[in-house]
C-alpha cells in the first residue's frame, strides 16, 4: 500500500532517505503553477505483518521508497515492454508521479539525465487526480508527445495521492505509418506504368477511329462537306461505320451541290425583280411625297396669303392712323410718345410674324441673310423678352451656358424657334416650377436643351409634334409652332428633337452646325 511521508518523518526515519526523496522542481509547459521550487515528499511501498514471540505479539512494518528508485521504474518498463515492436529500451517509458511531480521515471530530458521534478500537464492532472480517470490518449511528455495511460494511485486512506505512467513515443508510430503510405503509393504507380501503355495500346484500336469520325463529323459540322473518314483498319464494326458515313457524306455533298446551284438561280432571279420592284417602290414613293408635300404647300400657301391680307390691313390701318396722331399732336403728343413708340414696335412685330408665315410657305422667296452668331446671347435675349410670362406663373429659368462655337443663321429665326419653345415649356407646367436652358458644344455644332419640369410627353404625340396643323391645345394653337420651328432649323443645317427626361419632364434639343 502506497503512503506519503513528509519531509520531517522521513528525516527522522534516515537523513539518507530525506536527501534521496528531494527533488527540485523543473518548469514544465502547460503544468499547473506553482510556487514550489522543490518536492521533498516521499512516497512509500509499505507492508505490515503480525510477530509472536511466546506470550508477546507485535507488528513488523517495512517499505520501500519510491523516489529515485530507478531500478523500481525500470523493471516495471521492462515489464510492459518486453519484446517491443518498436524496439530498443527508449521507445517506451514509465513514471511514478507524486502528486504531478515525477519522481521516478525513465523518460529522459537529456541522453543520461532523467526528467526527475518535471510535472504532468495540467490536462492529465485534472482528470487523472481530480476526477480520477484513467488517461488513455495521447500526451506532451517533457519535451516530445507520447501515446500514454495514466492511473491514478490512492494510499491506505483511498486519498489520491500520484499515478502511474506508461507510454511510448508517437515518432516511431507516424513514421511507421508514414512508411507504409509512401511504400503503397510507389506500389499504386507502378502498377499503373505498367498498366496504363499496356491499356493504351488495347485501346487504340478502339479510340483512334473513332476520334477520326469526330474530326470528320466536326469538319462538316463547320460546313466541310468533302470530309471523309476513309477507314483502313479491320473491318469491324466501327470500321462498317466509317464506310456508311462516308457514303452518306458524298450524297449529303452532291445534294448540296444541287441546292446550291438552285438556290443561286433562284436569288439571281429575286434580286432582279427585287430591284425593279425596289425602284419603282422608290419612284412611287418619291412621287407620292411630292405631292403630299405640294397640297401642304399649296394650302398652306392659301392659308398665309389669306392671314396675310386679313391682318395686314388692320395693321396697315394702325399704322396709318399712328402715323396720323404724330402728326396731328406733334409736341403735345409727347405726353403718350412711349405708348406710340410701343404700338409702333408691335406693330412692327405683328408684320414680322406674318413675313414669317409666308416665309414657311414659300421658304426660297424669303431667305435671308446669315451672320455668325453667338447663340448664346441671343439665348438670353429671348429669355428677357419671355420673362414677364414666366413670372406670371412662378417659374424660375436656370442656365448654364458653356462656350460653344458660333453659328451661321438669321437671327430673327433662331429667336422664333427659342421663344417658341420657351412659350410650349411654359405652356406644359403649373406653377411654381423651373425651366433649365442648357448650352453645350456637340458633334461638331451647338446644341440647346430646354426641359421642363411638366408632366413630359405623351407616346402617343410624340411622332406627331412638328407636323403642321398637328396641336395638344385644342382652340387655343394653331399646330404651326414647332412645323415652323423645324422648317428653320432644317434650313440652317440642323434639327429640332424632342424627349422625355429620366428625371421628370420634357426635353426639345436644338442642335445646329458650328459656322465654318
Amino acid at each position: 500500500m502506497e503512503a506519503v511521508f513528509g519531509h520531517a518523518d522521513l528525516q527522522q526515519i534516515s537523513p539518507g532517505l530525506a536527501n534521496r526523496a528531494t527533488s527540485p522542481l523543473i518548469p514544465t509547459e502547460a503544468a499547473v503553477p506553482t510556487d514550489r521550487t522543490a518536492e521533498d515528499r516521499g512516497m512509500v511501498v509499505h507492508a505490515a505483518a503480525p510477530v509472536r514471540s511466546g506470550p508477546h505479539e507485535g507488528v513488523l512494518v517495512g517499505g520501500i521508497l519510491l523516489n529515485r528508485n530507478l531500478k523500481f521504474i525500470d523493471e516495471i518498463n521492462a515489464l510492459v515492454y518486453l519484446n517491443a515492436i518498436t524496439g530498443g529500451n527508449r521507445q517506451g517509458t514509465a513514471t511514478l508521479f507524486l502528486d504531478d511531480v515525477r519522481i521516478s521515471t525513465n523518460v529522459r530530458l537529456f541522453e543520461d539525465v532523467r526528467a526527475l521534478g518535471t510535472r504532468v500537464s495540467a490536462a492529465v492532472r485534472g482528470a487523472v487526480l481530480g476526477d480520477g480517470a484513467t488517461w488513455l490518449k495521447r500526451a506532451f511528455v517533457v519535451n516530445d508527445w507520447y501515446i500514454s495511460g495514466y492511473l491514478p494511485l490512492s494510499d491506505s486512506f483511498g486519498t489520491r495521492v500520484g499515478m502511474l505512467y506508461v507510454g511510448f513515443l508517437e515518432a516511431p508510430f507516424a513514421t511507421s505509418k508514414r512508411n507504409a503510405l509512401l511504400w503503397m503509393i510507389g506500389a499504386f504507380i507502378a502498377v499503373l506504368a505498367v498498366s496504363v501503355p499496356a491499356f493504351l495500346w488495347l485501346a487504340k484500336g478502339i479510340f483512334a477511329p473513332l476520334e477520326r469520325i469526330q474530326r470528320v463529323i466536326a469538319r462538316v459540322q463547320g460546313g466541310d462537306l468533302s470530309a471523309r473518314i476513309r477507314h483502313k483498319g479491320t473491318r469491324d464494326e466501327i470500321g462498317q461505320v466509317a464506310d456508311l458515313l462516308d457514303n452518306l457524306l458524298a450524297q449529303l455533298q452532291e445534294r448540296d451541290a444541287r441546292l446550291r446551284g438552285w438556290a443561286q438561280e433562284l436569288n439571281t432571279r429575286v434580286e432582279d425583280r427585287t430591284a425593279e420592284l425596289r425602284a419603282a417602290n422608290e419612284q412611287l414613293e418619291t412621287t407620292y411625297r411630292q405631292l403630299v408635300l405640294n397640297e401642304k404647300l399649296a394650302a398652306i400657301g392659301e392659308i398665309t396669303a389669306g392671314v396675310a391680307h386679313e391682318i395686314n390691313n388692320p395693321v396697315a390701318v394702325i399704322q396709318g392712323n399712328l402715323d396720323l396722331m404724330r402728326d396731328i399732336l406733334a409736341e403735345a403728343g409727347d405726353a403718350v410718345r412711349v405708348e406710340m413708340d410701343l404700338i409702333d414696335r408691335q406693330v412692327g412685330r405683328i408684320q414680322t410674324i406674318v413675313g414669317k408665315l409666308l416665309t414657311f410657305a414659300r421658304p426660297r422667296d424669303y431667305s435671308g441673310a446669315r451672320p455668325l452668331m453667338d447663340l448664346s446671347t441671343l439665348t438670353e435675349d429671348c429669355v428677357a423678352l419671355v420673362r414677364h410670362q414666366f413670372s406670371r406663373k412662378d417659374i424660375d429659368i436656370i442656365t448654364d451656358y458653356q462656350p460653344a462655337p458660333q453659328v451661321k443663321i438669321n437671327p430673327d429665326e433662331i429667336q422664333q424657334i427659342i421663344i417658341n419653345l420657351l412659350v410650349n415649356a411654359m405652356q406644359a407646367i403649373d406653377t411654381k416650377a423651373q425651366i433649365q436652358i442648357t448650352l453645350t458644344p456637340a458633334q461638331g455644332g451647338i446644341q440647346l436643351n430646354i426641359h421642363d419640369s411638366g408632366p413630359g410627353l405623351d407616346p402617343d404625340v410624340e411622332t406627331d409634334l412638328f407636323k403642321p396643323f398637328f396641336t395638344t391645345k385644342i382652340g387655343s394653337g394653331t399646330g404651326l409652332g414647332l412645323s415652323i420651328s423645324q422648317t428653320l432649323a432644317d434650313r440652317a443645317g440642323g434639327h429640332i428633337t424632342a424627349q422625355n427626361a429620366p428625371t421628370g419632364g420634357a426635353i426639345f434639343s436644338l442642335w445646329l452646325p458650328a459656322a465654318q
